[in-house]
């Protein structure tokens, strides 16, 4: 298990006898807890299980699950997103949040128990097979041409020459064009595209000439 701490100085239960010795991690040295390596590389995605706890409260940590909203369920606050955040930026995040409300200082731990086997999906439209959501593997490099083979191929009257990608992105969609002949049947690999979670592959139809 892997575990994030963000260490806090005094809890808000009035009734807590003593408060927790805390000390700062140094930012520029490797920084551990109880023995683990303090994660900040990988980014929580839906399937993640995460190991939870506010130290203030004096209680064991507890499991969560990241939903498929990319949120985890909070206690105290309930559903928090988490996308596109390490384990220790969650943490911080849910610490201020804790701070507003709650707690004078909280220290916040979140471990990181096990990826999900899936990062997320993806979803191909037009002349193929099986057309719809594939899902992108986490252990692999997941490009547009896997994902075609995925849902069984091009159908007839695919023009695979001009596959296009759409990926939101937060200045607007960004569209990528691919020769999936290229790609597929003469090997030119690098011409592939690397999917994220929630791109979009179209396929168009090929003009049909009687």
């Amino acid at each position: 298990m892997i575990i994030v701490l963000l260490w806090g100085v005094a809890s808000a239960q009035p009734d807590a006898v003593g408060t927790p010795t805390t000390t700062t991690p140094d930012t520029n040295a490797p920084v551990s807890a109880g023995g683990y390596v303090l994660d900040d590389k990988h980014k929580l995605g839906s399937g993640d299980r995460v190991s939870f706890q506010i130290v203030e409260d004096r209680t064991n940590s507890i499991p969560l699950l990241v939903a498929e909203s990319v949120e985890l369920d909070v206690p105290y606050l309930g559903r928090v997103s988490v996308a596109g955040k390490t384990c220790k930026q969650a943490a911080e995040d849910i610490k201020a949040l804790l701070e507003k409300d709650y707690y004078y200082k909280a220290t916040v731990i979140i471990g990181l128990d096990a990826r999900s086997k899936i990062l997320g999906r993806v979803y191909v439209f037009g002349p193929v097979r099986n057309p719809g959501p594939v899902e992108i593997p986490s252990n692999e490099t997941f490009t547009a041409g896997k994902a075609i083979l995925r849902v069984g191929g091009f159908g007839d009257f695919a023009n695979r020459k001009s596959v296009q990608i759409v990926r939101k992105t937060p200045t607007g969609n960004r569209t990528f064009r691919v020769n999936m002949e290229n790609v597929l049947e003469k090997g030119k690999t690098e011409e592939d595209v690397t999917l994220e979670p929630e791109d979009f592959i179209i396929v168009p139809q090929r003009a049909i000439n009687f």
